[in-house]
């Protein structure tokens, strides 16, 4: 028999982190509802052309790490590797430009993206993202960072660092990689292969390499800052007096200019206390030209996205799903429709409450019960049949009673509860 395995870079999330990951998930909806902002879902597969023209052809997502195919229909499509551009194409082809603006969107979706799998990277992984449409005061910037943040900070993980920089409009942005091709080309043959490549097709990727080759230039290499028009000097300015105002701490990253090329103005990423190769836990910015990419109209936005399992990986742990409140047991076939009814009727008013299923002897039901981690087990004989009650064993103390079977679902809470 063929042994079939999980792909590689994917992983399958058991029950007992499913608590972890429920929790992450609606701390950041907390968040976003506060915010005003609302969820978005979008498909799973988009045309390849999308993720070639926002994303940039340069780019490493479009050159090396998208999964891409044609259909029966000839189509080229693309499963999802990033989540803005897909909500910018949702924005314009469903309308969305003419309800009143700015509009606030929210996301948690599946992204794949073929890469060395590793501790936090995955080929097939979960992000979470907002985007704030149709708004290009620095504001907008300080929202879509200040909702992160203290995402992030509810989480309970410690000592995180805001990175900040500025890459300017697209002009400035010119200007600044004609710098960074002068600055560099000196230096072409020292450079690792991706490097010397990108020096003349994407010459703010040489500030992200990261390789030991290309590291020792970097501290020297002109910074954007010295480059901005004072328009959006004025807007970087702006953003951090507002985070000041907001005591959200961060530090100036002159290097930063995040992998993808529809950025323009502000950049941002979050980092750990451990840093490493999975250092960044969200990353961001202002992408004002995106929409131009995709539709051709001019729709200011600035956004981020949060990869779970680097969040999952950096905060406390927290305790496996919650245990079964009760685990109904019935000794013989003739109660088993009352322990049918009587699980139904617990559940309805929230007791957790799993069922033995079939007769068994109390021994039977008893160990399966404690293997479940339940609290209270209840158990339903003949004899407890026709008197009309049931017997509540605590699983915890082992203490046992006899308690009328209408008023067992109340005694459960009321033991649960400490009420």
């Amino acid at each position: 028999m063929t042994e079939y395995r999980r792909p590689r870079g994917t992983q399958d999330i058991l029950p007992n982190d499913e608590n972890s990951w429920y929790h992450v998930e609606n701390v950041f909806r907390k968040h976003c509802h506060k915010a005003g902002f609302g969820r978005i879902r979008t498909p799973t597969i988009e045309s390849t052309n999308l993720f070639a023209n926002a994303v940039g052809a340069d780019t490493d997502i479009v050159d090396k790490e998208m999964y891409s195919f044609t259909d029966r229909g000839g189509d080229g499509l693309t499963l999802r590797p990033e989540g803005t551009a897909p909500v910018l194409r949702a924005f314009h082809e469903n309308g969305m430009a003419s309800l009143p603006q700015p509009t606030r969107l929210y996301y948690i979706e599946r992204v794949f993206r073929y890469d060395r799998p590793q501790a936090g990277r995955y080929r097939e992984h979960q992000q979470l993202g907002a985007e704030l449409l149709g708004e290009e005061d620095s504001g907008a910037d300080i929202e879509i960072i200040s909702i992160i943040w203290n995402f992030l900070t509810e989480l309970g993980i410690p000592d995180l660092t805001l990175n900040l920089n500025s890459i300017g409009d697209p002009k400035d942005k010119h200007r600044y990689q004609q710098a960074l091709m002068d600055y560099y080309s000196p230096y072409l043959n020292n450079l690792c292969v991706n490097c010397k490549r990108r020096l003349n097709a994407n010459p703010l990727r040489l500030l992200d390499c990261k390789t030991t080759e290309c590291s020792p230039y970097k501290d020297e290499a002109p910074k954007p800052i010295d480059y901005l028009s004072q328009q959006a000097l004025s807007h970087f300015e702006q953003l951090q007096a507002g985070l000041h105002a907001l005591s959200i701490p961060f530090v100036i990253n002159h290097t930063l200019v995040r992998g993808l090329d529809y950025y323009t103005r502000t950049v941002f990423e979050i980092w750990p206390a451990r840093t490493g190769s999975q250092s960044t836990i969200a990353g961001g910015g202002r992408y004002d030209l995106l929409s131009d990419f995709i539709t051709g109209d001019n729709v200011p936005g600035v956004g981020f996205g949060c990869g779970i399992e680097r969040v999952l990986l950096n905060m406390p742990k927290l305790t496996p799903q919650r245990r079964p409140d009760v685990y109904v047991a019935s000794l013989s076939e003739a109660t088993q429709l009352i322990a049918v009814r009587l699980v139904s009727e617990l559940r309805s008013i929230g007791a957790n409450t799993v069922s033995g299923y079939k007769a068994a002897s109390p021994r039977s039901h008893l160990r399966k019960a404690n293997s479940q981690n339940a609290r209270f087990a209840v158990i339903i004989g003949d004899k407890e049949a026709e008197s009309g009650t049931v017997t509540l064993r605590d699983l915890d103390s082992g203490e046992q009673s006899t308690v009328a079977i209408s008023k067992i679902g109340g005694k459960i809470l009321s033991l649960s509860t400490g009420k």
